[in-house]
């Protein structure tokens, strides 16, 4: 029997999974390989920090998906893969052979800049640590009046983060948010970074355009200033998984997997992937959940073809795409294009999205992980 294997739960492969469901071809076997069976939807994480979300509400039970198309489920990390064999290296489990393989593994978040902060940094990526870590944060704000918490990024990720904390920990934290020399929100429209500069503003949050690096005594401004903080979130983009660059796989200059239109490798045509460990060659996307969701119908076809022997179908991606961001607890920020606005209509919106895309693919579980707060 032919084997597929998934490497990573990430939200693209979902919509192979759900693919999957329908029709699995016979004479392939499936094997799922993620840290956990329990996916966290980046798009609701802002709004479990807020407290508007329930953390159960947010998530995706994979295991359900795993049963349903007779497939194998291997709770593991991945730690290389060997693509001139045609293997997956996994801790404790040793290596796992493929017909086909499909990344959606993510990225890491990169803080090397901010290492030197230790137990203080806290990356907002891979999402279900951040999670635990968000948990452990608010019972420590609850005991000390005055905390501390510095978010550096300038995205939206470091937007969204900081009005969430914001509102997760009330007024009597501290709250200041590191965007770099290069600004707020520098790729979105000028009318989105004064709607992002206003909700700011209002919820009392720093904005410092400096750049930071993380000291044993805080975060070290380019300006020469020193931030003490007692937490400091780490939203300055991803790097790509180390051991990629021993796979053998085409990367791109930053150690990314390089993909063509169809979300395969330039280099191993057994080899798809999708999210933020790839990048396509033809086209630039930026990296965001957006586009990453958007990758996975097409990529689920191609698999599903690829599989069958027949013709792949190119992944055109729209160079302007709908971004809603969270702006603290029933408020949110609409951009398409040159276009933004922001009220409570736009978090309704974002909500009612949100909420269909965990009711698309939350199957039931009797064995859905405890969260605590």
């Amino acid at each position: 029997m032919k084997q597929l294997v998934l490497l990573g739960g990430g939200h693209a492969h979902l919509f192979v999974l759900e693919r999957l469901a329908k029709a699995c071809p016979g004479a392939w076997g499936v094997t799922l390989v993620s840290p956990s069976s329990w996916q966290h939807y980046s798009g609701m994480l802002p709004g479990m920090m807020a407290g508007t979300y329930r953390a159960e509400e947010c998530g995706i039970d994979l295991r359900p998906w795993v049963d349903r198309i007779g497939a194998r489920f291997v709770e593991c990390a991945a730690a290389g893969i060997d693509a001139d064999r045609r293997m997956v290296c996994l801790p404790q489990h040793g290596r796992i052979s493929y017909d086909l393989l499909s990344l959606d593994i993510g990225g890491k978040s990169d803080l090397s800049a901010l290492a030197a902060l230790g137990p203080r940094l806290v990356p907002v990526k891979p999402l279900p640590a951040f999670a635990a870590r968000w948990h452990e944060i608010r019972r420590q704000a609850a005991a000390s009046p005055g905390f501390r918490v510095a978010i550096v990024g300038g995205g939206a990720a470091g937007v969204e983060l900081a009005l969430a904390v914001r509102a997760g920990l009330g007024p009597s934290a501290t709250i200041q948010l590191a965007v770099g020399e290069s600004g707020l929100l520098r790729n979105f429209p000028g009318s989105a970074r004064r709607h992002a500069e206003i909700a700011l503003r209002n919820a009392q949050i720093e904005v410092l355009c400096c750049d930071a690096a993380g000291t044993p005594d805080g975060l070290l401004l380019h300006d020469g200033r020193t931030l003490k903080a007692d937490a400091v979130l780490g939203a300055t983009g991803v790097r790509a998984p180390v051991w990629l660059g021993l796979s053998k796989l085409a990367l791109d200059s930053q150690g990314f997997v390089a993909v063509d239109r169809f979300q395969r490798s330039v280099s191993h045509p057994d080899v798809f992937a999708a999210g933020d460990v790839s990048t396509r060659i033809d086209v630039a996307i930026a990296r965001s959940g957006v586009h990453a969701v958007r990758a996975g119908p097409p990529l689920a076809a191609n698999l599903v073809a690829a599989m069958t022997g027949r013709p792949l179908r190119a992944h055109h991606p729209r160079r302007t795409r709908l971004y809603l961001l969270a702006t603290g607890p029933w408020r949110a920020i609409a951009s398409f294009g040159p276009w933004s606005a922001e009220g409570a209509w736009a978090w309704r919106w974002k909500n009612a999205i949100d909420r269909r895309f965990i009711a698309r693919f939350a199957l039931p579980s009797p064995a859905a992980p405890a969260h605590t707060d």
